[in-house]
């Protein structure tokens, strides 16, 4: 069975980048172009990893991140922040926060997809006990 990432960004050109490359490595990929859909997204499709940028309308992905720790069904879903703010603060906050991971953009979809495969193999020896 494919693994599943949700993808949120508002920009639909990087989605669509994001998306090709995931797929093309065998994930099953699913959207959210705001933080009141990552939400929700996160909760009704249970993803194995999220992509989640900062700069999102309604809900800051700061804030996503926060609440998605915070919520039994998804707290322990890997998220990797993917943003344009590349500050050491912002940085440092996004994983106290709860992120696994930071990247900013402009971004290597190669490094992408290797960042996303590596938490979902960590997740995943975290729930079987392995590793």
């Amino acid at each position: 069975m494919p693994r599943r990432v949700l993808i949120v960004d508002d920009e639909s050109d990087l989605r669509e980048v994001m998306d090709y490359n995931l797929r093309h490595a065998g994930y099953d990929v699913g959207h959210a172009d705001s933080g009141n859909t990552a939400l929700a997204n996160a909760q009704r499709w249970l993803p194995d990893a999220i992509v989640l940028d900062i700069n999102l309308p309604g809900l800051d992905g700061l804030a996503v991140c926060e609440m998605l720790r915070l919520l039994p069904s998804t707290r322990e879903i890997p998220i990797l922040l993917l943003t344009a703010w590349s500050s050491e603060q912002t940085r440092k906050l996004g994983l106290e926060l709860g992120a696994n991971d930071y990247m900013t953009k402009p971004f290597s979809p190669r490094d992408l997809v290797a960042r996303v495969g590596k938490m979902v193999r960590e997740a995943q020896e975290l729930r079987t006990g392995g590793g």
